[in-house]
Parts: structure tokens; C-alpha cells; sequence
């Protein structure tokens, strides 16, 4: 099992576990909604191909013990809701781990964002992962943001992040 991931885990509504090869459709029509990635350059423009290299970096993750994203579950339909991990990243040249969210727009303004993300903050301050946790949100993000706030988190810095103009929030253990 790697590090960071929370494999087995539950929230309230949630059950985390490794994303499979096999969620790749479930998760497609997160990059068919273009909100979803509204705010982040950089990205392949065709979904199929935006996923794909989404997949192949959580698969590098988990090979090389650099935390990853744990596919969201359902626990009342069994189905994908999104993925959330914790993430180790660099940032200004300074390792953290990260707190990363996503969720599909069908499920959107449900709470999941948050119900994942404090799962996380909690899971890595319970086996001392790090004094500290970020998330790393683009500056006109702001359904990102206010999950941030509402998981303790305070804005620490504003940053360039893989060319994007980043806020840093960060809550203490």
C-alpha cells in the first residue's frame, strides 16, 4: 500500500480506494464539462487525451510513493463522485504535501469536495504525514478556495505553480 492513500477509508457518504484503469469512463465527463477545468492552463484540450495524461500521473504517483488521488465512492449508489488524495508536491523548491480535489459536475455543490478533503487533512494528521498540509488553487477559483477555508485552511501565499497563478492554503497540525 502506498503511503498517502487512504485505501479503505470512509467518510459519512464516502468510500476511498486506489483508482482503478477501469474508472477512466467514469471519470471522462469530468473534462467534458469545460468549468471543470476553467481555471487551469495548460491542460490537453481534448478530454479523452486530458484524462488520459490525468490517469497516467496518478499511476505514476502511486509507482514512485508520491501519495496519490483515491477514487470517491458512493456508499449510497456505488458510483464514482471524484478523487481525492494527498499529494506530495514541490512548490517555490519546498516539498509539501498536498490536500487535492476534484469532483464530477454532477456532483457539485453536494459537500463531497469537503467531506473528502477533511477526510484527508484528518487521515495525514493522524500518522504524522506532515506538520502541515497545503492546497495549491488557482487564484480565480473560488468554489476551491471556500472548501479550503472550510477545512481550516488560511491563505498562506500566492504563488506560480506548472505556470499558473496559484493561491497556497495551509492549515497546521
Amino acid at each position: 500500500m502506498a503511503k498517502f492513500l487512504l485505501e479503505q477509508e470512509a467518510s459519512e457518504r464516502l468510500l476511498f480506494r486506489k483508482l482503478l484503469a477501469a474508472d477512466f469512463e467514469a471519470w471522462l465527463p469530468f473534462y467534458h464539462n469545460p468549468k471543470s477545468t476553467q481555471y487551469w492552463e495548460g491542460l490537453p484540450s481534448d478530454p479523452k487525451t486530458a484524462c488520459q495524461v490525468q490517469f497516467d500521473r496518478i499511476f505514476e504517483r502511486y509507482q514512485n510513493d508520491l501519495g496519490g488521488m483515491n477514487a470517491l465512492i458512493s456508499k449510497s449508489n456505488g458510483k464514482l463522485v471524484g478523487i481525492c488524495g494527498l499529494l506530495v508536491q514541490i512548490v517555490d523548491d519546498v516539498q509539501e504535501l498536498e490536500i487535492g480535489y476534484s469532483i464530477l459536475p454532477e456532483y457539485w455543490q453536494q459537500g463531497y469536495a469537503f467531506e473528502a478533503a477533511q477526510k484527508c487533512k484528518l487521515y495525514a494528521f493522524e500518522h504524522d504525514f506532515s506538520s502541515s498540509l497545503i492546497s495549491i488553487i488557482h487564484v480565480n477559483n473560488v468554489p476551491s478556495q471556500k472548501v479550503a477555508l472550510k477545512n481550516g485552511m488560511h491563505l498562506d501565499k500566492t504563488t506560480t505553480y506548472k505556470d499558473n497563478p496559484v493561491h497556497i492554503f495551509r492549515v497546521n497540525a
